[in-house]
């Protein structure tokens, strides 16, 4: 695999929210910092949206979120500034799950 190529690789490998700037994006990347110690957090700023992307799997727990945002929060909320996101999602009621099957 030549440079170019598996640099590429190691992009499609990245997962995670794209949301909206705002406070709960805020409050978004310190969860992801926080949901996932042993993981490094990439945040790529837009102005308009924050990428918020880790390598292959990204958990994000509502308690986390409710914590970093000082209120009470539910996952389904979200939705409301989440743009787009990297890889599969899992949702469940107390967490999402960012993630690919396979790695490249």
């Amino acid at each position: 695999m030549n440079a170019v190529n598996s640099g590429q690789a190691y992009h499609n490998n990245m997962v995670g929210p794209v949301m909206r700037s705002g406070d709960l994006a805020l409050a978004i990347i310190e969860a992801a910092r926080i949901d996932n110690p042993e993981k490094e957090v990439f945040v790529d700023d837009k102005r308009a949206y924050i990428r918020i992307h880790t390598e292959h799997e990204m958990i994000l727990n509502r308690e986390t979120i409710e914590a970093e945002l000082g209120r009470p929060f539910k996952m389904n909320d979200l939705e409301v500034d989440l743009s787009s996101f990297a890889g599969q999602i899992e949702t469940r009621n107390d967490s999402i799950r960012f993630y690919f099957k396979t790695k490249v």
